[in-house]
This record gives structure tokens, sequence and C-alpha cells, in this order.
């Protein structure tokens, strides 16, 4: 089947899950695109943990990790089965430290988006966390140790959000705030251009990077994806567009 692309999505609000909207039509618009995945290894922004851990179990739970939200999106059953075999092969990779661990599931970073994608849930559903004791570079290389994995066709599927304040969230704008864009920019403009030192050190952006994010766990899972990308393969955006003023979800292939 070759090399399976690469994808990070901005998953934006959990209520993408159940509206019809320019977002979750993009997502879908990405998943028609690509090769079938034999399955699917999600590095979430919503599981961040101290070391790096895999669920490895036949039927993972579906983890509701969000208050608040109407009670449709807490009836949403998104029952897509494990993988114990893809959780192994992650295990067994050369220089690759991971503890299985199945006290969480499959969250809202995965099931939000993943609904659209592959509405059947047909396609097997692993989750890597994101270790909060690591650094930029670090996560950058997991996904570089990840690459063989696509081709095997396992689609490595980073979900977050380039820029995520939710602090400076205005629920009633439709677009950014200037600097959210001038991140959101300055990252894809690097991305385009095959230039992951700037992804990596994203501090370089400027006074934009410090307003982006308080934590970066919404940034990480796209430093997986470009880690498990090549710098020559061709990349598409998706989905090019902030809103709520600090929040971006602005996606991304490389195929």
């Amino acid at each position: 089947m070759g090399k399976m692309p690469v994808v990070f999505v901005g998953h934006g609000s959990p209520m993408n899950a159940i509206e019809k909207n320019e977002f979750n039509a993009g997502w879908r618009e990405i998943a028609e695109s690509i090769p079938r995945p034999k399955a699917i290894l999600s590095i979430s922004a919503h599981w961040y943990t101290k070391d790096t851990k895999i669920n490895d179990e036949e039927s993972p739970r579906a983890v509701y990790d969000m208050y608040g939200f109407p009670k449709e999106l807490y009836e949403l059953k998104y029952g897509a089965k494990g993988s114990p075999e893809l959780a192994n092969r992650v295990k067994n990779l050369k220089d690759m430290k991971v503890e299985v661990d199945n006290s969480w599931g499959i969250d809202h970073g995965t099931w939000s988006v993943l609904v659209h994608m592959y509405p059947s849930a047909d396609i097997p559903v692993v989750q890597l966390s994101i270790d909060m004791k690591k650094d930029s570079r670090s996560h950058y290389e997991l996904g570089r140790i990840l690459k063989p994995l696509r081709e095997e066709g396992v689609l490595i599927f980073g979900s977050g959000n380039i820029v995520h304040d939710l602090s400076k969230v205005n629920w009633s704008m439709q677009s950014g705030y200037d600097w959210a864009y001038d991140f959101d920019n300055y990252i894809k403009e690097s991305i385009v251009a095959g230039d992951h030192e700037k992804v990596i050190s994203y501090e370089s952006a400027g006074d934009s990077a410090r307003l982006a994010f308080k934590t970066p766990e919404h940034y990480y899972p796209l430093l997986y994806a470009l880690g498990a990308s090549e710098k020559d393969e061709k990349v598409e955006v998706y989905n090019d567009k902030c809103l709520m003023g600090s929040i971006s979800m602005t996606s991304y292939v490389w195929r």
C-alpha cells in the first residue's frame, strides 16, 4: 500500500464531534484523500503524563474528559477497538521507552475527530501519551522513532491545537487575535518550507510564541507528526483558521 501519510489536526472544541461545520468537513476531506489505515496511533493533547505511556487493551474505553457540555456529547459512542499488536510494535521500536498504561483510553482529542474521519469506528486505535517532562526536541525525536510505522499501514495522528489558550478565549469572535495568526502563520510557513528547527524551537517566533499557549500539551502533538514526516514531503494545509481569539484549527497532512 506504500507509505501512509502523517496527519496533525487542530481539534478545537469537543462540540466539533456533534456539530456540522467547516472543520469536521475538513477532517472528512483528509480521510477521503489518504489510504485507509490498518491502524491509527493517536498522540492526543489530552493524555499528558509523567513518562510516555501507551494503551494496549482490545477494547479501550472512551474518555469523556470535558465538563459542562450538552448531554448529547457524553452519549456519543465511538467504539473503535484497540490493537495490542500495534502497542507491542511501538514498545519494541528501537530507542522507544514506553510503559503500558490502561488507566486512560481514547479521549476526545482522538474520538471527536475520528468520529468524522472514520465514522464506522472499524479501524483499531491506540493512544500514546505525551510526557510532560520532555522538551520539544525530545517529542520531535519520538516522532522520528515512530516513522517506520508509516511503512506498515499505520496512520500517525497528532491531535492538539497550535494556538491554545482557553484563558484568552472570546466566545463571540469568529476569527483569531492578531498574535494568534502571527504565531499560526509563522509555524505554517516553517512547516511548508520544511524548516523543522523553527517549529521545534517555536520560541523563535517572538512575542506571539509567548501568547500562543500557557502550557505546551496542545502544541506537542504537532512535533510527533512533524518528526514522523520527511522534510521533502508534500504538505497540505486544512482548516487554516483561528477562532474564538486564541484557538488555531490549522491542520496538516504530509504525504
